[in-house]
């Protein structure tokens, strides 16, 4: 890796109209590539969860993403520092190198990591996670052990600097697009008061901010697993528009606090139906919330790794593609950008990859869609 030369840049406006108008040119719906914030989004993207820390599936991860982006389907790549201990940053990194080599620059591909969780690096297999992070954090004095949550997460922002240098360095990257902040209040509610909890995510924005005026970081967002899809009641819950409040008293109303993550498929609905997010003092859902407050979002295991394939999901809209039923209700859905689909093998970017030839559904039939798939209408 050490011939990589670093590209430069982010995602823009330009690059991603160039990959928006291939994408057309492959034949693909106008539809499948949707804007956000000036830039042009697939609507399915592809995630980088799943697989070994093995030179086997580091080559598989890197051949799926240099598929799935050459295709002209997909220009939304989603990871984590942790997954796949780096080793999953570090293919998304050659893919790239190889793509921009190829004519499709880093200003066409939207490129989103998570920090927090304690990871080693998969490339010194013999150092496991607690003696990597003694070693490179606790040690020189960048952390303590207080400072690691009882869910194996860290929020101090010193730590939090070093993954998003360590991000970069992996992926060969000058900036990153989006950095999330990874299951923080998932990881911390049981360990801190939700105020305490609020002002160590103010420290954590505060250093986003600094990022994205070194010109490091573009936007910055929270993935989260329960806290924006459970009833007010939990222990579990965190309110959307709170976390942007944060955001302004640090950034101001141009705070860089642009996406969330979450699960979002068939047997998680939550986001869709469940009216648990106030905004302005009216209940709304979780999506109807960030649409309000000009939050992107991508979600989660739209396949559920795989075990909704094995559901008997009707046919709808005229769709019979088993995982285009799944994913084509998500992609559909107001304020989301894109499912995030978990791909490596050559056969699964194949079938996955179906998805980007069929238009998202119309208001309406996604009302229809709704209806039919998950029983009960959208909340009114």
């Amino acid at each position: 890796m050490s011939g990589y030369q670093v590209l430069e840049g982010f995602a823009t406006p330009q690059g991603t109209r160039k990959f928006a108008d291939h994408s057309a040119r492959q034949g693909r719906p106008a539809g499948h590539l949707r804007a956000f914030d000036g830039l042009h989004l697939s609507s399915i993207g592809m995630g980088t969860y799943l697989g070994e820390s093995t030179a086997e599936d580091d080559r598989a991860m890197e051949g799926a993403v240099y598929t799935s982006v050459r295709s002209g389907a997909v220009n939304v790549i989603d990871t984590a520092i942790n997954y796949r201990a780096m080793k999953s940053e570090k293919s998304i990194g050659r893919a790239l190198a190889r793509l921009a080599g190829e004519g499709i620059g880093r200003d066409q591909v939207f490129i989103s990591t998570k920090n927090g969780y304690i990871t080693n690096d998969g490339d010194f297999p013999s150092i496991d996670v607690m003696e990597y992070m003694q070693r490179m954090y606790i040690s020189p004095g960048v952390i303590t052990a207080d400072d690691i949550s009882s869910g194996y997460n860290v929020m101090n922002p010193d730590y939090i600097a070093k993954c998003i240098d360590k991000s970069l360095a992996n992926m060969h990257l000058s900036a990153i697009d989006l950095v999330y902040i990874h299951n923080a209040f998932e990881s911390w509610h049981k360990d801190v008061s939700r105020k305490e909890f609020m002002e160590m995510l103010a420290r954590v924005f505060e250093l986003y901010e600094k990022y994205r005026k070194a010109g490091k970081l573009r936007y910055y967002g929270m993935a989260t697993w329960t806290c924006f899809r459970v009833p007010q009641e939990s222990e579990e819950y965190l309110s959307l528009e709170a976390a942007v409040k944060v955001a302004e008293s640090i950034g101001g109303k141009g705070h860089g606090l642009r996406f969330v993550q979450l699960p979002y498929n068939l047997s998680y609905s939550e986001a869709l139906l469940l009216k648990s997010q106030p905004v302005n003092g009216a209940n709304m859902t979780t999506l109807e919330a960030a649409e309000k407050l000009g939050i992107g979002v991508f979600t989660s295991i739209p396949l559920f790794q795989g075990r909704l394939l094995r559901a008997q999901v009707p046919d709808y809209a005229g769709i019979t593609d088993p995982v285009t039923k799944l994913v084509q209700i998500m992609r559909s859905s107001p304020a989301v950008v894109a499912p995030l689909i978990g791909q490596k093998s050559a056969e699964h970017v194949r079938e996955n990859l179906k998805v980007a030839d069929v238009a998202p559904l119309s208001r309406k039939e996604f009302e229809q869609a709704v209806s039919a798939l998950m029983n009960r209408p959208m909340a009114a």
